[in-house]
């Protein structure tokens, strides 16, 4: 599989890694659309939301889980912060890999650019 998201999580490609657990990787968005633009990214190659199956609610609900515990680890918690899944080209997905967009530090520029 040539997957960029599954490489990243096999540690095959380098990445600005934040936060990591059995099921997740947590890593800097290589272009950002806020000052901090995380994503979170499951281990287990999953390509959309469109492909989630009933014995996936555990890793969809770590997802989120970690994102919370990452903004409360990097202290924006507080401040506010966004969590955007894209489904799909005309969504916005580039990557066919599900992942947890996590943005703070101001509104993001436009929903469709994420």
């Amino acid at each position: 599989m040539d997957c960029l998201f599954c490489k990243i999580a096999k540690k095959e490609l380098k990445s600005d890694i934040i936060y990591e657990d059995d099921l997740t990787i947590v890593f800097k968005d290589i272009n950002p659309r806020a000052p901090i633009h995380l994503l979170v990214v499951p281990k287990e190659h999953i390509g959309s939301i469109n492909e989630l199956e009933p014995q996936h609610q555990v890793i969809i609900s770590q997802m989120i889980l970690v994102a919370k515990k990452v903004a409360q680890q990097l202290g924006f918690i507080d401040k506010g912060y966004k969590l955007v899944f894209n489904v799909g080209r005309d969504g916005g997905q580039v990557v066919d890999h599900i992942h947890l967009h996590i943005l703070s530090g101001g509104y993001a520029r436009s929903l469709a650019e994420i």
